[in-house]
C-alpha cells in the first residue's frame, strides 16, 4: 500500500510550517510517528484558538 504524495506533502508542510522542523527530518519519521505529530499540533492550535 503507498501513501498518496499530496497527502505526505500536506503532512509535512503542516509539521514544518508549525514545528520549524527541516523538511528532511520530517520524512525520515515513519508514517506512524509523523501522523502522530500531525493529531498533536492539531490539537495544541484547537486548544490556542478556543483560548485554553
Amino acid at each position: 500500500m503507498t501513501y498518496a504524495v499530496d497527502r505526505l506533502h500536506e503532512e509535512v508542510a503542516y509539521v514544518a510550517y508549525n514545528f520549524h522542523w527541516p523538511r528532511e527530518e520530517i520524512l525520515e519519521l515513519d508514517h506512524h510517528e509523523r501522523r502522530r505529530w500531525v493529531r498533536e499540533i492539531a490539537r495544541i492550535n484547537t486548544r490556542v484558538n478556543e483560548g485554553g
